[in-house]
């Protein structure tokens, strides 16, 4: 039975993933809890009130008696917390995108490495059946060579959160919407079509009708090393609590359209292919739905088993690593570096 220590209960994601973990409860165990967030227990379930608490991670780790840590922290305070875990030998289950910028992962890489522990962290759309079936069709040679990626993610407004959210405090946040919604999307693109990225050309900025000080949305051009482009858009642009999620690939051979959360399912895939002998190759693909509890449902289980089964394996890579984590942060620094400066940056990540 793994011991593990809650970090930061108050986190946007925190109760869901206190959820995703309730379908281990055969394998994982509660032990500890850091609330952080200034303290705040107002969303602790009432099975975890006598759970012991400290104060913090220094106090945690002197007293507490865990294995491995789910850490839930702002930007500005995960790197240094997953540093003194990893030391301490403890294996990490980590909200995304960790840090601020790339650097801040410096010091995290090495000390999992140092200590070989497990490490995982929140890109959970790697764990996608659509995701999974699009990377084995580039692996396959079924869409040629790839000409464009085409990635749309447009969700509610500032207003929704309220613009005192932390996640829009540039001094804990680092950065807005592409920090922590636009890099599930640049994470997952690496995973699918596997290729470096050689180049990125942005523009973020605020574009909607509260002002905040980091951005509120953008646009990506990414060039692959494979001679296609990337595009992505996406931003806190809805006036309710809405989403636009989808991305198309198109290749020399065939281009899908993916609609990752359409309604009633858990992912289509609409399939165009060539027209070899009169027959146009036309496809709907369709994942049925997920009722599974937590956060990203079938997928966070899916990421979850695979850090369990990393740390029963001693210490294995899971398919996120802490060096995929800092590419992903490469792409942010090299894309507000390119919006700031107005020119394409060239550069080697993946």
């Amino acid at each position: 039975m793994l011991r593990l220590a809650l970090i930061g209960v108050d986190h946007p994601h925190g109760a869901h993933w206190r959820q995703s973990l309730g379908n281990f409860t055969d394998r994982v165990r509660i032990t500890a809890i850091v609330p952080a967030f200034a303290g705040a227990t107002a969303s602790l379930e009432e099975r975890l009130a006598e759970v012991p608490r400290f104060a913090d991670v220094d106090a945690l780790v002197a007293g507490g008696e865990f294995d491995a840590a789910l850490v839930c922290l702002p930007n500005d305070e995960a790197p240094a917390t997953l540093v003194k875990l990893a030391d301490a030998g403890k294996h990490i289950l980590t909200e995304k995108p960790i840090g601020k910028t790339a650097a801040d992962l410096e010091g995290v890489i090495k000390a999992v490495r140092r200590r070989n522990v497990a490490f995982q962290n929140g890109y959970m759309w790697r764990y996608d059946a659509s995701a999974e079936r699009l990377r084995r069709m580039v692996r396959d040679g079924r869409f040629g060579r790839i000409i464009q990626v085409e990635m749309l993610f447009v969700t509610s407004d500032v207003r929704r959160r309220g613009a005192d959210h932390y996640l829009f405090d540039r001094a804990k946040s680092g950065a807005g919407f592409l920090s922590w919604l636009g890099v599930h999307h640049l994470d997952l693109l690496s995973f699918v079509v596997e290729q470096k990225i050689v180049g990125v050309t942005a523009r973020t900025g605020v574009f909607g009708a509260v002002q905040t000080e980091v951005e509120d949305g953008g646009a990506l051009l990414l060039d692959l090393e494979g001679g296609g482009l990337a595009t992505f858009l996406g931003g806190y642009w809805l006036p309710r609590w809405a989403g636009e999620n989808r991305w198309t690939i198109r290749g020399t051979e065939r281009w899908v359209d993916w609609h990752p959360t359409r309604a009633g399912t858990s992912g289509v895939l609409e399939i165009h292919g060539p027209q070899p002998q009169w027959h146009a190759m036309e496809e709907t693909f369709t994942v049925g739905p997920d009722a599974t509890p937590g956060y990203g449902g079938a997928r966070g289980v899916r990421l979850i088993d695979d850090w369990l089964q990393a740390i029963a394996d001693g210490g294995r890579d899971c398919r996120n690593t802490p060096e995929s984590a800092r590419s992903v942060l490469e792409i942010l620094d090299a894309a507000y570096e390119s919006s700031r400066t107005g020119r394409r940056i060239d550069c080697r990540i993946g």
